[in-house]
């Protein structure tokens, strides 16, 4: 199993303590650190910053919202902070929900697999840099059609150090997920349950054989998983609960819920209810009370240090082949000694 750095995306500012993680992670071994944007901080900007200060871990967006940008400013990111990092950026994208993307974005959310499709391929064709991009899609045309007709086909004026830069999917529903297997270079899962390892096998197979990829070594499962050693179980889960509980109750609407979904599948119909039921109504408190432990227990790795080293065991014969961590410097040393191979 290898293991990764999220800073993730920022509150009301830079997580204090951030770089001092990320340089001690570079130092320890660590694969990657990984950014993320939701409507506040961006994902890229706190990447070039913190990895001008590394040698060593790739350099990963966690993710970069694809509403915010369009394809083609994306890949200009991607190509840009690659030159810069000399080949360690990794493109993690995704399409996020309707909440953010109609109400911060301001963009519209019609078929989100369609579009995931249409945008990789765009940005697949930048990469490669063979001629000035054509593009004629239910979503995306490149040049537009009904503009002024002055638009004209081009191709990027600095040339790629790497045309195969990887490009990561963040899914969380089953099509969308065999979408990162099949047109993609990895998966991005947020809430992966070791116990649920079966199902999402089972749709990143089907997207390989529809991509016609023959083998998963080229292919990384990088999953954000809470890490948190204590003595005292619940105390630890009490840390997960808000975070749950704002996932499952007030990351989208009723109804139209990604989050509120995984959990569902999980055999949480009834607690993600009475969680999202509760939020929504303003009863936050409420709603953190009611997320159970056994719910923070399947997507996390939390208690006495021995607890964690034997549940270890379910992720490293998961799919998952990379997991994304957070925390002091504190916990990456414990990491490295411990569960690091």
């Amino acid at each position: 199993m290898r293991f990764g750095y999220q800073a993730g995306y920022w509150s009301s500012g830079p997580p204090e303590g951030a770089l001092d993680a990320i340089r001690e992670a570079d130092k320890l071994g660590f694969e990657h650190v990984w950014t993320a944007e939701a409507y506040g901080s961006d994902a890229l900007t706190p990447l070039a910053w913190w990895g001008a200060h590394t040698e060593n871990l790739k350099l990963g967006t966690a993710i970069m919202q694809m509403s915010a940008r369009t394809p083609a400013a994306t890949a200009m990111a991607a190509m840009t902070l690659d030159h810069l990092s000399g080949g360690r950026f990794i493109c993690g994208i995704g399409a996020s929900g309707p909440q953010v993307v109609e109400g911060w974005y301001g963009q519209p959310y019609p078929r989100p697999l369609a579009r995931t499709r249409e945008y990789v391929e765009i940005m697949r064709r930048i990469f490669a840099r063979e001629a000035p991009v054509e593009f004629s899609g239910k979503q995306y045309q490149l040049p537009i059609e009904g503009g002024t007709g002055l638009g004209k086909p081009l191709k990027s004026t600095i040339h790629p150090i790497r045309t195969d830069i990887p490009v990561y999917l963040a899914a969380e529903g089953p099509k969308n997920v065999a979408l990162s297997a099949e047109i993609c270079d990895g998966w991005l899962p947020l809430f992966f349950a070791p116990k649920d390892n079966q199902f999402y096998k089972d749709a990143l197979q089907s997207g390989m054989d529809a991509g016609g990829r023959n083998n998963w070594d080229d292919f990384e499962v990088a999953a954000t998983v809470t890490l948190i050693p204590g003595a005292d179980v619940e105390a630890c889960a009490d840390k997960i609960r808000p975070m749950l509980a704002l996932y499952i109750g007030g990351m989208g609407a009723k109804g139209q819920n990604f989050h509120y979904d995984v959990f569902e599948r999980m055999g949480y119909e009834a607690e993600c209810e009475t969680i999202q039921e509760l939020y929504l109504a303003g009863n936050k408190t409420e709603a953190i009370a009611a997320v159970p432990t056994s719910m923070c227990e399947a997507i996390s790795l939390i208690g006495p240090p021995g607890k964690i080293k034997d549940e270890l065991a379910m992720w490293d014969e998961s799919v998952v082949n990379t997991i994304m961590v957070s925390g002091p410097v504190e916990l990456l040393h414990f990491i490295a000694n411990d569960l690091m191979g």
